[in-house]
């Protein structure tokens, strides 16, 4: 008994050691450059979101920070190589709903494990996609659309970017919600299935809001549901996925903080913190505004639980649908 208690206080002892550690880190950090790895190429979206934000971040922090762009495999090989990096705070991941939940899901090779390898940091924005079709198309409705496939199996089609891809995965979960079958029809890029869509080599497809927002605006493309779980105030007569039948659907493209696992806990907390401070300017707000997105405030917890949530659906609904891509 002696024995125990006295392994029971050393083991207090070294909590508290390494609690003080930690905070004393945190009061000194950052006390160098700042790398944050985006997993894209330099003039994306991504990129330019994160540059909007490493925009702020620099002064509030009050250190260099710059981006290094990791292109290649879609996203996953600089985000397998931010997962190898040093856990100190001083290598960050700009991650997105592909890099942090799609590609895994869909991959065994991908040489990480969001839940494993990163420590949740904050979650920056959540952005939407909107599912579409031509004008002169027969469907005024998503009600209508899934109809239509219910009485004509395997019939219809739908664009995706590639396999795995949010474009495809977003098809798949309409097929598992509204239990109904329609062919996947693979593009390398979501500007080629957008072409298909207004050719007429396609029936529908999904996207995100900064490419249709124009064809939209313009009556080129119909919009029949927004994809996120709320109506958006840009397409306010547009319901949502959910409001036009489809049950537990909800997709979002979100964009996110991440660092390495085993990164201090309260270098983690002084970075959320300032990462939700810069979003709560009304500059930053504008900017991403901008691009469709809505910043996000969230503690690394929230954000962590989300991922998580993320990756168990775009898993589950992969193994249903039979995707693997490696």
């Amino acid at each position: 008994m002696i024995a125990r208690r006295s392994v029971l206080c050393a083991l207090v002892t070294l909590a508290a050691i390494a609690s003080m550690a930690d905070r004393a880190t945190a009061q000194t950090y950052p006390e160098r450059l700042i790398k944050v790895v985006v997993p894209f190429q330099a003039g994306g979206p991504i990129d330019l979101t994160a540059r909007l934000l490493v925009q702020r971040l620099a002064p509030m922090l009050g250190q260099t920070v710059i981006i290094e762009n990791r292109g290649g495999a879609g996203g996953a090989l600089g985000t397998k190589a931010a997962a190898g990096a040093d856990p100190d705070g001083y290598t960050l991941l700009f991650g997105n709903t592909a890099t942090l939940a799609n590609i895994p899901a869909v991959s065994k090779g991908a040489g990480y494990d969001p839940t494993k390898s990163f420590a949740a940091v904050a979650k920056v924005m959540d952005s939407y996609t909107l599912l579409v079709v031509r004008p002169d198309a027969p469907w005024t409705s998503v009600a209508e659309l899934v109809a239509d496939a219910k009485v004509h199996p395997g019939k219809l089609n739908h664009g995706a970017a590639g396999a795995g891809n949010l474009t495809h995965l977003g098809g798949e979960l309409l097929k598992a919600r509204a239990k109904v079958d329609f062919v996947a029809v693979q593009y390398k890029s979501s500007a080629e299935f957008i072409t298909a869509l207004l050719g007429g080599q396609i029936d529908f497809a999904f996207d995100n809001v900064t490419s249709l927002r124009a064809l939209i605006d313009e009556g080129k493309l119909r919009a029949l549901a927004v994809t996120s779980a709320e109506r958006q105030a840009d397409f306010p007569a547009v319901p949502t996925m959910m409001e036009a039948g489809v049950p537990d659907y909800a997709v979002t493209a979100f964009f996110g903080v991440v660092a390495p696992a085993g990164t201090p806990a309260a270098v983690v907390t002084k970075l959320n913190a300032v990462i939700n401070d810069g979003l709560r300017t009304q500059a930053l707000q504008s900017a991403l505004k901008k691009l469709g997105a809505a910043p996000t405030i969230e503690s690394p917890e929230k954000f962590g639980a989300f991922i998580a949530a993320e990756l168990h659906k775009w898993t589950e609904i992969a193994a249903v649908a039979g995707i693997k891509v490696d």
